[in-house]
C-alpha cells in the first residue's frame, strides 16, 4: 500500500471533531527496496569445460597410444627382448565394390600412376609392398576365384617394375589362379612390362600401350659451371668412377664410357623383350590348353619394340594384348578363367587409425612434402636410374 493511499485510508476511517482541522500525520516511512540477488560467476563453468576437454583429450591420446600399442610385437620367455618390433607391412581391409551375391569374389588391384619404390606410406611401405600384400591376400583367400590387374601407368623405375612382373608370376604359379590385365587410357613401358605376364591382357582401342624400351637421362651442367666460375675439384679411384657426372667436359668423359653406358641399356631391354615373349608365350599355351583361344604374339612384334606407343588395336594386331574391351570385359573374362558363372568384385584397401594420425606429430620435426594437384603428373627423372617409362613430348 503506498504512502497516499494510508493517509486516505486513515481519514476515511478516523472521526473528527467538527470543524476541527485534523490532525498532522507522521510521514509514511518507506522501506528501501531489497538489493538484487548478488549475479552468479560463470567461471567455473569455464574453468569445467575446459577441464572436460583436456580430460577427453588426454582419453584421446591414451587409447590412441593403446592402438598404435597393438601394432608392435614383444615377449617374455627364453626369446625376451627389450626392444619393440612393429609390423611394417600394409594394413589391407577388403571392400566388395559390387555384391553380386556370390561366395566366390575376383579381387581387383590397381596400378596407378609413376611405378617407383621410392614413395613410401606413412608405415614405409612401397607401391611394391602394397601390392605384394595384396596378392598375398588374394592367394590366402580361398573365395578369391581370380584378380583383375587395373594398370594406367606410363611406366616407371625398371627394379620396380621388374618385382611386380615377378610378382604376378609367383602368384599365378603358387596360387594356380589366373590375373587378367585390365588396361586403362595408359599402359606403356614399365605399365606394359607389369602386364606382360598376365594370362589375359584386355585394352580398350583408344588405349596407349606397348613403348617397350629402356630410358636413362643424365644433364650436363659443366658449361653454366664455367659461366659463373664454378671450378670442381674431383678425387676418384678409377677414370670410371665419375661415370654419368655432370660436371664433367666434353674432353673428359674417358673413351668408352658411352659405349659401356649403352651396353647397360640394351642388356636391360634384351630383359625387357625376354619378359614380354616368355609372359605373352606363357598365357597362349595355357588359353589354348584351356580352349580360351586369345592372341599370340606375331612373327615380327619385335619390329615395334623401338620405343613406340600403340593403340588398342595396334597391340592386338601384333599380340600384345589377347582381346578389345573394358573393365566388364576383363570380368567376363576373369569368371571364364576361373570356370565360375557369378563373383563379388572386391578391393583391397589400406587401412589408416588414429595411430596413423598421431604419426603425424611424431614427426613434426621432419619437413612435410606440400603438392600441388595440378591435373597432371609430371615425373622427377633421377640421373644414373633406368626407366621403363613413356614419356609424352612436351608442347
Amino acid at each position: 500500500m503506498t504512502a497516499l493511499r494510508y493517509v486516505a485510508r486513515v481519514m476515511e476511517t478516523t472521526s473528527f471533531p467538527p470543524g476541527a482541522p485534523p490532525p498532522l500525520m507522521p510521514p509514511p516511512v518507506i522501506a528501501p527496496q531489497p538489493p538484487p540477488p548478488p549475479r552468479k560467476s560463470r567461471g567455473w563453468m569455464i574453468f569445467a569445460i575446459v577441464l572436460l576437454i583436456l580430460l577427453a583429450f588426454s582419453w584421446f591420446i591414451y587409447f590412441s597410444i593403446f592402438a598404435r600399442a597393438l601394432t608392435f610385437k614383444s615377449g617374455f620367455g627364453p626369446g625376451f627382448t627389450t626392444s619393440a618390433m612393429r609390423t611394417a607391412a600394409p594394413r589391407l581391409d577388403e571392400y566388395v565394390t559390387q555384391d553380386n551375391h556370390s561366395r566366390n569374389k575376383i579381387a581387383v588391384i590397381t596400378v596407378n600412376g609413376i611405378i617407383t619404390s621410392h614413395s613410401k606410406d606413412p608405415d614405409g611401405n612401397s607401391m611394391v609392398d602394397i601390392i605384394k600384400a595384396q596378392l598375398d591376400r588374394a592367394s590366402d583367400d580361398h573365395n578369391v576365384r581370380a584378380v583383375i590387374l587395373k594398370v594406367d601407368s606410363p611406366g616407371g623405375e625398371v627394379m620396380a617394375s621388374d618385382q611386380i612382373n615377378k610378382l604376378i608370376v609367383r602368384f599365378q604359379k603358387i596360387s594356380s589362379k589366373p590375373v587378367i590385365c585390365s588396361m586403362g587410357s595408359l599402359a606403356a613401358s614399365g605399365g606394359y612390362y607389369i602386364s606382360a605376364p598376365c594370362r589375359w591382357i584386355v585394352a580398350d582401342d583408344l588405349t596407349l600401350t606397348g613403348s617397350i624400351g629402356v630410358i636413362m637421362e643424365g644433364l650436363n651442367y659443366r658449361g653454366l659451371m664455367d659461366k659463373i666460375g664454378l671450378q670442381p675439384m674431383v678425387y676418384k679411384s678409377g677414370k670410371y668412377k665419375d661415370m654419368l657426372s655432370g660436371m664433367r667436359e666434353t674432353n673428359d668423359i674417358p673413351a668408352g664410357e658411352h659405349e659401356m653406358v649403352q651396353n647397360l641399356i640394351d642388356e636391360t631391354f634384351q630383359k625387357f623383350k625376354a619378359v614380354v615373349r616368355t609372359g605373352r608365350t606363357a598365357a597362349h599355351e595355357e588359353n589354348e590348353k584351356a580352349n580360351m583361344g586369345g592372341r599370340a604374339l606375331a612373327t615380327d612384334w619385335e619390329s615395334v619394340a623401338d620405343g613406340r606407343v600403340l593403340s588398342g588395336e595396334q597391340a592386338l594386331k601384333y599380340g600384345f594384348v589377347d582381346e578389345i574391351g573394358g573393365f566388364d570385359t576383363a570380368t567376363d573374362k576373369a569368371m571364364k578363367l576361373a570356370g565360375i558363372r557369378n563373383a563379388n568384385i572386391v578391393e583391397y584397401r589400406q587401412r589408416h587409425d588414429l595411430s596413423d594420425f598421431l604419426s603425424l606429430f611424431g614427426e613434426s620435426s621432419k619437413a612435410h612434402d606440400i603438392k600441388l594437384d595440378l591435373g597432371i603428373e609430371a615425373p622427377k627423372l633421377q640421373a644414373g636410374e633406368r626407366y621403363f617409362l613413356w614419356l609424352p613430348p612436351a608442347d
